[in-house]
């Protein structure tokens, strides 16, 4: 549950993800959901998932009204790769299209199906005051399962959120002279993570 914000404008999420079963594999063709949080009455809800067709989408749903996605046209479909997915919510920024940004391995996704901006200084339910984070699935804030969303059927690393912050890709990850074609993970320790900002290594 998170506490009071740095900044309900900005703020940024890093992981790196190596799927399993594809949504479409899954049963029932279920979306899989990476990150997200949902109000108590389902009409608030942020999240970055996997969709039925194996795109990937960053949405901000208000007031049961999309006030905020991207949806990319490049499909998820590789069980042995490790993608590395930063996702930036920056509603401050006087560019609409910055306002919210997508970066698959190092590179800004600028190809969307559904490219929609929020309203400048918009603030995002995730992060807020009493919101509760969930990662790895989409639940109701009493625990029971949103109809029509799945747990994750993927691995993940390296989750990174931090509050008040529009982080690129390579603040988190790098190419170096000894793999000059493999975008790896760097050190974040010295990024800032903001009053509710977290990493999550899973290394165990």
């Amino acid at each position: 549950t998170f506490g009071t914000p740095t900044n309900l404008d900005r703020w940024t999420i890093s992981f790196w993800v190596k799927r399993c079963n594809l949504a479409d594999d899954a049963s029932g063709g279920e979306a899989q959901n990476v990150w997200g949080t949902i109000s108590n009455d389902g009409s608030n809800n942020v999240d970055g998932r996997f969709n039925t067709d194996d795109t990937m989408r960053f949405t901000f749903y208000q007031s049961s009204s999309t006030v905020g996605r991207l949806n990319t046209t490049q499909k998820f479909r590789d069980p042995s790769a490790w993608y590395h997915i930063v996702q930036v919510w920056d509603s401050g920024n006087a560019t609409a299209g910055n306002r919210m940004r997508f970066y698959v391995n190092g590179a800004e996704v600028t190809d969307f199906s559904t490219d929609t901006n929020p309203d400048q200084n918009l603030d995002s339910y995730w992060n807020s005051d009493g919101s509760k984070a969930t990662i790895g699935s989409f639940v109701n804030p009493d625990g029971s399962r949103t109809g029509g969303d799945s747990n994750g059927d993927f691995y993940l690393a390296e989750f990174v959120f931090c509050d008040g912050q529009a982080y690129a890709a390579s603040d988190f990850g790098e190419y170096d002279e000894d793999s000059p074609t493999i975008w790896k993970p760097k050190d974040v320790s010295g990024l800032t993570f903001g009053n509710n900002g977290f990493y999550l290594d899973f290394e165990d």
